[in-house]
């Protein structure tokens, strides 16, 4: 197997979806699996605790680290082998799901130490995505982006349709160790995908504002100093946050409040159902194109996921 070069590949151009085709349908079988394992941990927690505290303190450590790593992450992609750390992120991802599955199998298992494995995780995550997405303009010309794109899109929503119903039958089937297992396994095809594959890595090129021998922070300062300037994205930037912020605490809440009068199948539909709204989303967003307004367009769409919430909380059924 042919290693990628240690000196940064200048202007190679992308050879085509083959490659990037072969990486996606690796990190897809992963995220289905890293999706199952997610699924039944939180079953788990709340068989055992029977609260939503613990449920909810795991997902906001799965979030956290991404949100403090991203400032730099990117940057720090910029300047490193992208393939290595896309190699290196599902690797250690995978060694945490195998920590997790022998402590399980000798009883040791506590939520403190979930809780540990899914901040870990969310660290190797904050550097893998932007490195996985970053490589797409490198490996598919620019007129297959588009298409790229919406297979990255669709990717997503198959893991968000996929994941909830497998692992609501594989729950009681073969309970949470055999479901982790099998997400363990999953991670040889994302990993055994990039070691076949090479990566074009273009060089790094600093900006003129932030110099030729430019600092991580004088980078990240700079991508601040950019977003400040520009009103418009700014306030994009913090309506989204706000936006993902209350929507997490609906979807976090959500599996404790189906778990409190359903089985595990039960929240797997109910998470399913959510899966193949995205993609029906996707599909239809694809063949039209969305509104000519966009930000118009995305404030009604946001309102009337929200109405869908608001709907979900009236009754327990």
């Amino acid at each position: 197997m042919a290693e990628i070069a240690a000196t940064p590949q200048v202007g190679v151009e992308p050879r085509g979806m083959k490659t990037f085709f072969l990486i996606w349908a690796g990190e897809l079988i992963s995220m289905i699996g890293s999706g199952m394992t997610a699924f039944a941990l939180g079953v788990w927690i709340y068989q055992q605790t029977g609260r939503a505290t613990p449920f909810a303190l795991v997902a906001f450590g799965s979030q956290l680290p991404r949100i403090l790593l991203s400032p730099v992450a990117g940057t720090l992609v910029d300047r490193w082998d992208r393939r290595k750390v896309m190699i290196l992120a599902d690797t250690g991802s995978a060694l945490l799901t195998l920590g997790v599955a022998i402590m399980l199998t000798f009883s040791n298992l506590q939520i403190w130490h979930i809780f540990t494995m899914v901040i870990l995780s969310s660290c190797f995550s904050a550097f893998q995505e932007p490195a996985y997405t970053a490589s797409i303009t490198m490996l598919v010309p620019k007129k297959e982006l588009g298409r790229a794109s919406g297979l990255v899109q669709t990717g997503q929503s198959l893991e968000t349709l996929l994941s909830p119903v497998l692992a609501g039958i594989l729950f009681v089937a073969v309970g949470l160790p055999g479901i982790i297992m099998i997400d363990f396994i999953t991670f040889f095809f994302a990993v055994g995908a990039l070691l076949v594959v090479r990566i074009p890595q273009p060089e790094y090129v600093a900006s003129e504002q932030s110099g030729p021998r430019a600092t991580v922070l004088q980078d990240a300062i700079f991508g601040l100093k950019y977003l400040l300037a520009r009103t418009g994205l700014l306030g994009l930037l913090i309506y989204f946050a706000l936006v993902n912020f209350f929507l997490n605490i609906s979807v976090v809440l959500s599996g404790p409040l189906v778990l409190s009068f359903s089985t595990a199948a039960g929240l797997g539909i109910v998470q399913t159902a959510s899966g193949a709204g995205m993609l029906i989303g996707s599909i239809l967003l694809s063949a039209w194109g969305g509104p000519k307004r966009r930000v118009p367009g995305i404030i009604g769409f946001i309102l009337l996921g929200f109405c869908g919430l608001l709907l979900m909380g009236l009754r327990p059924s």
